[in-house]
């Protein structure tokens, strides 16, 4: 018999405070998510600022709007916020902690007052990390922070090091209590059997988190060391080894493109399902896809130093692997399109922005499997065929599969309708202006142009040039999207409670929510996406 452990009762909003104090005291599950949605969005808009940056400086030869040195420092702390501050937390601190409770029947998260300090330390982490600009001068060594330049650069490393490892901590944090939450406070009756494919996406994300984050906390405490107390870990001329440190860091950061990854499966799970009207195809499939993903996803790490000077023997292991983890991802792309196989497709914006997401992290997918080839790694390895491929599977897979759940759950979470109709031409602008910026960036690496670099050979011109006009489009459309969002917040129409006839949980309580997710009944789990009897 499942043993069910109710959450502490704390109050969610205490009367004591006013104003901005009910959120930033509170430790009701969905507003902390709510204040992670504000924190990481805004992130996401600093980040892209600096990307439009980096773009307007390489439309032509020649410097043009900064220095070599500042765009050093664009496109380190470019790097750091959309990696630290946006994809990894994105999905799982905003729609995991909103909506993971719910989904398995609980009132809350297992801790909530930990879940509450997660966010303190997130945003403790990106104000430390941003401070770097302002103090000693900011880092110019890419979001890696590869040694031994790291080690022995003269500008702030330091701070933006230790903002990430931070971060790392929160990361740590939110994933032991998603794993305690889903272990013991499912309702009665919502077997494993019975779990939404996001539940079990946080989940194998959360393992993640627990195991393979530490790696990288100490290795950036390692950083730190070495630049205070000039102790030899990674500096050769100190008698420490630099390719130590890329195995440290790629150790935890591959298995991060799964953090990163994982839950965005799980949105494109839900609402899949939803806007077809048929349960996910080969459910069970796609859990032990999930579960392997996350197993293999640390086994990989490898193909990321190919030309670091490794045994041909380590080479060929980790390209087999590589190859071996495409299998539970393809096995994915193919349930999601046997379930939109002759299912009732709604084409709402939330699906648009699901179906471009598949379409692009495919790209981003199969051109990985090129990165995996020992001869053609070396060919485009450190050059902008990298950076496309790169964009393609975490924007593109992960960023618009985030801005579909924020579709999808948005009148659930607000209580609002926004415009459908601006919500559609916003994705059509993005993913227009998506291909623009980054599919030249293919070519013109395929041809050998470098990545990072500040200036490049005529040839490459008319590439960056596209590339460039690509962003202002892209750029107006996330625009356009933001500001609908913003608008429905304030003047949208009221939402029902289950606006796209869902069959999760979430989707049989008022929208949005109270405080106490099922006000003291306790739900009735049915099977997964079962559409035969949701209200109509």
């Amino acid at each position: 018999m499942q043993a069910v452990l109710q959450a502490p009762s704390y109050d969610k909003a205490p009367s004591v405070y006013k104003g901005i104090f009910r959120w930033i005291f509170s430790t009701d599950h969905k507003k902390i998510a709510i204040l992670y949605l504000v924190s990481v969005i805004t992130m996401f808009l600093v980040g892209m600022t600096l990307g439009f940056l980096i773009r307007l400086e390489l439309i032509a030869p020649d410097p043009t709007i900064v220095s070599a040195k500042a765009y050093n420092t664009l496109f380190t702390l470019h790097g750091v916020i959309m990696i630290f501050l946006f994809i990894i937390p994105g999905i799982p601190a905003i729609f995991g902690n909103f909506f993971l409770p719910i989904q398995i029947g609980a009132e809350d998260v297992a801790f909530p007052r930990i879940n509450l300090l997660t966010w303190y330390l997130y945003v403790l982490g990106g104000l430390v990390a941003i401070s770097s600009l302002f103090f000693g001068g900011a880092p110019d060594t890419g979001w890696t922070f590869y040694a031994p330049y790291s080690v022995m650069t003269n500008t702030n490393v330091t701070l933006a090091v230790l903002g990430a490892f931070i971060l790392g901590m929160s990361s740590i944090l939110t994933g032991v209590n998603f794993i305690t939450t889903v272990h013991r406070l499912r309702a009665p009756g919502m077997t494993w059997g019975k779990l939404p494919l996001f539940v079990w996406a946080l989940y194998s994300t959360a393992w993640i988190q627990v195991l393979a984050t530490p790696v990288v906390g100490i290795t950036l405490l390692l950083v730190i060391l070495e630049r205070v107390f000039q102790v030899g870990i990674f500096n050769p001329a100190l008698g420490g080894d630099v390719l130590l440190y890329q195995h440290l860091f790629w150790i935890y950061s591959h298995p991060a493109v799964y953090i990163m990854i994982l839950p965005a499966f799980g949105v494109i799970s839900e609402i899949v399902a939803t806007f077809s009207k048929k349960p996910v195809f080969g459910y069970y499939s796609m859990v032990a896809a999930l579960l392997s993903i996350a197993f293999v996803g640390y086994l990989v790490w490898g193909h990321h130093m190919f030309t670091s000077g490794m045994a041909d023997f380590a080479r060929v292991f980790f390209s087999f692997l590589t190859f071996f983890v495409a299998v539970p991802t393809g096995i994915k792309m193919f349930n999601w399109l046997a379930t939109l196989y002759k299912g009732s497709i709604e084409f709402k914006a939330p699906m648009l922005f699901v179906l471009s997401s598949m379409f692009l992290f495919a790209i981003g997918g199969l051109t990985g499997l090129f990165l995996a080839m020992l001869s053609v790694n070396i060919h485009v390895h450190d050059t902008t065929f990298v950076v496309a491929h790169f964009h393609y599977t975490m924007f593109g897979g992960l960023g618009f599969t985030l801005f579909a759940g924020l579709h999808y759950w948005f009148p659930k979470m607000f209580g609002r309708m926004y415009s459908e109709k601006l919500a559609k031409i916003a994705w059509l602008i993005m993913f227009v202006g998506f291909n623009i910026l980054y599919f030249p960036m293919f070519l013109m690496g395929w041809q050998g142009m470098p990545r990072r670099y500040y200036d490049y050979l005529p040839q490459f011109h008319p590439y960056h040039l596209v590339s460039t006009i690509g962003s202002w489009i892209l750029v107006t459309g996330i625009i356009l999207m933001v500001g609908n969002l913003i608008y429905a917040y304030f003047r949208g129409k009221e939402a029902p409670q289950d606006p796209w006839g869902g069959a999760t949980l979430e989707w049989r309580i008022p929208s949005p929510p109270p405080a106490l997710n099922f006000v003291g009944e306790v739900p009735v789990p049915k099977a997964p996406y079962d559409f035969s009897k949701v209200e109509k």
